[in-house]
């Protein structure tokens, strides 16, 4: 009787408990939606849209939908070939004929002064930029080009240049410009870098911020380490590149200007790569039992050519992708075992940990920490501030409180919108 007591006031507790965590989510949320501030956020490679005073909702791109109902054909059109030699894979297991058409994911995405968002979207062999029209809702395509790699869009003050990070096969990133509807497209740094993030600073309409890590490649020119990333500089007019802020202990993220000129970037500990010993040990212990897989699997496939029949009933369907990690920000996340380890902020679980700060820096060289916990944020063009820890996204307001705007799983990148 005691111990069914006992139990009976520990429930009672946490359900007070949680009555005022989520009274306090709601109550914030609330405070935020007088403001009418639309958002645009990335999850899980899908670009989510928040009108003023709204909720959330995908947005639904007519190209993804033609390039899914092409998938969809392909897999009725290949069906007959399940079972039969046609669609045994090299590995010995069946073919997949959906991989050579993947599902586009947006990769960034930016808001014009009319409210018109620009976003890049791609698939394992091609990339375009479109623009999802403000007053139609409709999807018009700029730009469509195969191994065309774009991220970090951001569009001058003016509105009349587009600047991204373009990525190439063997991984080096540059800086490129071009106009809003993608036409003259130039590279504007190089180097054996990755360069990402560009940043219009506000006022000087020739100058140009943005993100820079060295890569380190082994004697076969595969790459095997990625440099503490600093902040860059250009000139534009004379192509010089100056460093603004370079630790080798941090890596300096996402570079911001808000109108008032002050910098804002991401502050997080540099995690430089360690030589495993035990690593080494375990691939020397576990050669043979790998070689014997491979001839196992070589024996497989020919017991599927001539029988049809597997020398295992294990092959079963194509696996999915593992959606418990995520990349936020150039490096691998955990999301499960992130949420395990209990962080949060402000009462929302976080994917990233303490030490991943939101840093202001004033022209005179003061240093302010405004949040921890964050994984991505941006300004809008009337200086509000938003920033994510992974799960939630908040907006600063004057005063440097937070109020939380929305719960989202897996929120990779923030675009301010308009006021």
């Amino acid at each position: 009787m005691h111990i069914l007591l006992g139990l009976a006031a520990v429930a009672l507790v946490a359900y007070f408990l949680w009555r005022a965590t989520s009274g306090r989510g709601t109550a914030a949320a609330a405070a935020l939606q007088p403001s009418g501030r639309g958002l645009a956020f990335l999850a899980n490679g899908q670009l989510w849209l928040r009108g003023a005073n709204g909720e959330p909702a995908p947005l639904q791109s007519t190209y993804a939908q033609e390039a899914a109902d092409r998938r969809e054909r392909t897999r009725e059109r290949h069906s007959w070939k399940q079972g039969t030699s046609f669609g045994i894979a090299a590995g010995g297991g069946m073919r997949s004929f959906e991989s050579a058409d993947a599902p586009f994911l947006v990769t960034s995405a930016v808001f014009q002064g009319d409210g018109s968002l620009l976003y890049f979207q791609k698939d394992a062999a091609i990339g375009g930029l479109f623009r999802h029209d403000a007053a139609t809702g409709h999807e018009q395509r700029l730009l469509l080009k195969p191994g065309l790699d774009l991220s970090g869009l951001a569009l001058s003050p003016d509105g009349s240049q587009l600047a991204a990070s373009s990525r190439h096969s063997d991984g080096i990133a540059n800086i490129a410009l071009m106009q809003p509807d993608g036409a003259v497209m130039r590279e504007v740094t190089g180097g054996d870098t990755v360069d990402s993030s560009p940043c219009w600073i506000p006022g000087s309409p020739k100058h140009l911020l943005f993100q820079s890590a060295g890569l380190a490649r082994n004697e076969g020119g595969y790459i095997v380490a990625e440099g503490p990333a600093s902040i860059q500089r250009l000139e534009m007019d004379t192509g010089t590149v100056v460093p603004i802020l370079d630790d080798p202990r941090f890596d300096y993220l996402r570079p911001r200007v808000c109108p008032q000129g002050n910098l804002h970037f991401v502050r997080r500990p540099h995690e430089a790569p360690q030589a495993s010993w035990s690593a080494t040990l375990l691939d020397s212990l576990l050669f043979p039992f790998r070689l014997l897989r491979a001839v196992f699997h070589y024996l497989n496939f020919f017991s599927m050519m001539y029988s049809r029949k597997p020398l295992t009933s294990a092959n079963g369907p194509a696996r999915e992708a593992d959606l418990k990690q995520l990349v936020l920000q150039g490096r691998r996340i955990d999301a499960e075992k992130a949420l395990r380890a209990g962080a949060s902020s402000h009462g929302v679980p976080s994917l990233v940990p303490a030490n991943w700060e939101l840093v202001r820096l004033d022209p005179q060289g003061r240093e302010d920490v405004l949040a921890r916990h964050v994984a991505s944020f941006d300004i809008a063009p009337d200086g509000t501030l938003l920033h994510s820890n992974g799960r939630g996204v908040f907006v600063l307001d004057r005063q440097g409180t937070p109020r939380l705007a929305l719960t989202q799983a897996l929120v990779s990148d923030l675009v301010a919108a308009h006021a």
